[in-house]
């Protein structure tokens, strides 16, 4: 499956997504980070392939040979980015779903309708436009219900509520510590009694120790919840492009 994350709006959690809920499931498929300012997955140790938006062609020619794929678009390069996919008339197949992911401004919920509507007016299917709610407090309903009303009037996205990812801090310690839930879980470094036999005077190490502790504890429960909202995501079909839009049919 290739899935492209994007929205007009920034600070959403587009790299995020792309790092901590995509990537491990999808078989650490390769990403390709449209970008030419902000943070990539790059920054989180992963292996990325950096392009800006006006290098769209590069990038097309690079999805027609590949199964799984996720395109990680910047606030930065969207604009370019979807300039260039409708030059390339009917470019959007080799896209199988669009994530956007939408934080509980009023800013954001605002562009990421706007970011739909571009989607749509491209040609792409609504079941192929997924919104992930990010960063929500308590209740998916009552913090979105501006773009949850949209949708179900519109019809132009699937917005699934259980597709949510609840505000916790472990994503800001990743992000200090530039590695990513995957391989936090992954490291079967005995870190708890490393801080049992270390060296009280040594600080460094005691904040560092105690630091990748508390963060596998919190990575735990973090994953499963990833878990879910991945599920939730693509729960329903199609989750790829439909034979008749490949031109196929």
């Amino acid at each position: 499956m290739k899935i492209a994350v994007l929205n007009y709006s920034g600070s959403v959690g587009k790299t995020i997504m792309a790092s901590h809920l995509l990537a491990p499931r999808m078989h650490n498929a390769p990403i390709f980070a449209i970008e030419s300012t902000n943070e990539t997955a790059g920054d989180l140790g992963l292996d990325v392939d950096q392009l800006r938006g006006e290098q769209f062609g590069q990038l097309f020619r690079e999805l027609l040979m590949l199964d799984d794929a996720i395109i990680d678009v910047g606030a930065s390069n969207i604009e370019e980015f979807l300039v260039h996919m409708l030059n390339y008339e009917e470019s959007h197949i080799e896209v199988d779903q669009f994530v956007l992911p939408v934080v509980p401004s009023g800013k954001a919920q605002r562009e990421t309708i706007k970011t739909v509507g571009a989607l749509t007016g491209l040609g792409v299917s609504p079941e192929r436009i997924r919104l992930l709610f990010n960063r929500v407090d308590v209740s998916v309903e009552d913090e979105f219900l501006a773009i949850l009303t949209y949708t179900r009037k519109s019809g132009d996205c699937i917005a699934n509520a259980q597709a949510a990812i609840f505000e916790n801090e472990v994503f800001e310690l990743l992000a200090d510590q530039r590695t990513t839930i995957a391989q936090v879980l992954a490291d079967q470094t005995d870190y708890r009694q490393m801080l049992r036999e270390a060296d009280r005077s040594n600080h460094k190490q005691i904040a560092h120790l105690s630091n990748m502790h508390a963060l596998r504890a919190l990575a735990r429960p973090v994953n499963r919840q990833l878990d879910r909202a991945f599920a939730a995501l693509f729960a329903d079909t199609p989750i790829v492009a439909t034979e008749q839009e490949r031109g196929h049919g």
